[in-house]
């Protein structure tokens, strides 16, 4: 009867502290600049954010489901796939700088975000927007068009916004490889500091 007893009181404790421990699962939603291109799986900032989850004794996990040159329509077609396996709390996309440096369309582009707020939304996640902006070369109304498209989808579905990724370092040639797109090691802390600033509130 001890045994009984006991066995029933370690089955009431896994139900009261399992929900904590899987409260919720942050999806990171991204391409190349969030998939560790160049970098072992450890160094990149979705891996240092799940280590900063898990200091802050906060009841989530982190999926990173980034692919390397992955474009709004790729990350779209995706999507609900990916929605339905992770079943995830919040959602942090990270997409659109494949498109801007292949030059698509902002439009298309601002479909392509939108459709995965919504169809994130509908499956019951928050979303983190992270924002991306483009060099010069490729002309002021582009990258205009390109950086506010961000902008105007926080500010029309009331989301948080990292403005860009890369604040505070993306003029620092040390901090890129050496095809002078994707951030170093080094970046990546910089890189978790800006999204952990409109992220944490969402976590609590």
């Amino acid at each position: 009867m001890r045994a009984i007893a006991l066995l029933r009181t370690a089955l009431i404790g896994l139900l009261l502290v399992t929900p904590s421990v899987f409260a919720g699962t942050v999806l990171v939603w991204g391409d190349s600049l969030s998939a560790g291109y160049g970098l072992r799986p450890h160094q990149a900032w979705p891996a240092l954010l799940e280590k900063r989850i898990a200091d802050a004794k906060l009841p989530h996990k982190v999926v990173n489901a980034s692919i390397s040159g992955e474009t709004t329509a790729g990350g779209r077609a995706r999507l609900p796939a990916a929605l339905q396996l992770h079943h995830p709390s919040l959602v942090i996309i990270e997409l659109g700088a494949n498109d801007g440096l292949r030059g698509l369309p902002v439009p298309a582009m601002n479909d392509n975000l939108q459709a995965m707020i919504d169809a994130s939304r509908e499956a019951g996640a928050k979303v983190l927007l992270v924002g991306m902006r483009m060099p010069p070369n490729y002309g002021p109304d582009y990258t205009r068009r390109f950086e506010k498209t961000y902008r105007d989808l926080a500010r029309a579905n009331k989301l948080r916004l990292v403005p860009f990724m890369m604040e505070g370092f993306a003029d620092k040639r040390s901090y890129f490889q050496a095809d002078g797109i994707h951030p170093i090691a080094d970046a990546q802390p910089l890189i978790l500091d800006s999204i952990w600033r409109e992220l944490k509130p969402l976590l609590r």
